[in-house]
């Protein structure tokens, strides 16, 4: 069920409507969609979204990335925030993925591996990169991410945008706003790179909250085809970091 609601989930977006803008778009396939839940059961999980000192986050601090992840197994939410999970992977939002992507029999991750509640504290970042390409237990190959973001009153000049750059890595073509309820759908490939890599500039006591959901198939066209590999991080220039 939908968080607050006893009926099922309803997606305010026709797929098929979006499917030529998805697949032509660029620098690689991806969309935009604003309002893609109902506004009430976003905001329930917001409500409920733990602070960083509220639940064991699984943290990363280095030079690549600077965030709190979610661990399935040692992570703890409250029983809307696990239905909605549970709803991301059910069959109306592997339906409408289907048909917004042309790409058939996507299968969710009951383990989250990677995915589920993230969160980024004023100056955190994650440089620009592209993700591991095989599910480490499953053995799928990774298709799509799904990223919905949570915050409400973001200001551009806090920063924070998810950045999609070209494959040759000469140039960002989008920079997108992580507002409340806005959703971005993308294939993933060893070229589709994205992040957000400017520390993020937001006062404290605000965050930035999103939650992350991956899809995989039992196999990928050839031409996207690479042994298993792990995040692939990449340099906007040359000294961005020191290896």
């Amino acid at each position: 069920m939908v968080v607050g609601k006893e009926d099922s989930m309803i997606l305010q977006a026709n797929p098929a409507e979006l499917a030529e803008t998805y697949r032509t778009a660029q620098p690689f396939p991806h969309i935009v969609i604003d309002s893609l839940f109902p506004d009430e059961a976003l905001q329930a999980v917001l409500d409920d979204f733990p602070t960083p000192e509220g639940m064991q986050w699984a943290s990363f601090n280095n030079p690549r990335e600077r965030k709190l992840g979610y661990y399935f197994a040692i992570s703890s939410v409250s029983d809307r925030i696990k239905r909605f999970l549970w709803e991301m992977n059910g069959p109306e939002m592997l339906s409408f993925l289907e048909k917004l992507t042309g790409i058939d029999g996507l299968i969710p991750d009951p383990y989250f591996g990677g995915g589920g509640l993230h969160q980024i504290l004023p100056g955190g970042f994650l440089k620009i990169h592209a993700d591991f390409n095989r599910h480490p237990k499953l053995r799928l190959d990774r298709r799509l991410n799904v990223l919905i973001y949570l915050n409400k009153d973001w200001r551009e000049e806090w920063d924070g945008h998810l950045e999609l750059w070209d494959a040759a890595m000469t140039s960002r073509q989008k920079a997108i706003l992580p507002l409340f309820n806005r959703t971005v759908i993308f294939s993933t490939t060893d070229g589709s790179f994205h992040g957000h890599p400017s520390p993020l500039a937001c006062p404290a006591g605000f965050t930035r909250k999103s939650v992350s959901l991956y899809y995989y198939t039992n196999g990928r066209p050839s031409a996207e085809e690479s042994s298993p590999h792990d995040t692939l991080f990449q340099k906007r220039f040359a000294d961005e970091w020191k290896d």
